[in-house]
């Protein structure tokens, strides 16, 4: 079940997980935020050995899209993640870097997430909607992904949808 990325092109660490569980649904992406006291860019390593030390398989996000745009490959999208309890065995989990309950999604990640989610949504046969494409808030009692980016998700949607199509 590897995917084809046609639109990003994301940098793999190679990272070791233990105890991964397979998943063969694929309804939900869920989008998240750091939401950290500060406004920060952790690398997909730097989240995978954080969730290491809660005592976690490795990083609970299937991808990252890092300050600069760029996608970083976190848990294998064809296992279990740890992102959205109640949520994760039927979903794909993206982390994107930073508060935006403080801070704004930098352009860069602005651009890269629809073209992340146009490749995932082709991958498994999807569209972009609003019951496909969710905030954490979404599914639970959560600011995650921030209001500065959850006010965005319509027209990241709406843009994931126009790269599915062109």
């Amino acid at each position: 079940n590897k995917m084809i990325f046609k639109r990003v092109k994301p940098k793999d660490y190679n990272l070791q997980f233990t105890n991964l569980t397979p998943r063969d649904d694929t309804s939900r992406i869920v989008i998240h935020h750091t939401g950290n006291p500060t406004d920060d860019d952790l690398s997909a390593e730097q989240l995978h050995r954080s969730h290491q030390n809660l005592g976690w398989a490795g990083v609970g996000y299937h991808f990252i899209v890092r300050k600069d745009g760029s996608i970083e490959l976190g848990r294998p999208v064809e296992c279990v993640g740890a992102h959205a309890e109640g949520f994760n065995y039927c979903s794909i989990g993206i982390h994107v870097c930073g508060n935006f309950d403080m801070a704004e999604p930098t352009e860069a990640q602005i651009n890269a997430l629809p073209m992340l989610l146009a490749d995932i949504c082709d991958a498994y046969g999807l569209t972009a909607s609003d019951s496909i494409v969710m905030g954490h808030r979404d599914l639970m009692a959560t600011d995650c992904p921030g209001n500065n980016l959850y006010k965005q998700l319509d027209t990241i949607r709406g843009n994931a949808e126009w790269y599915r199509n062109h």
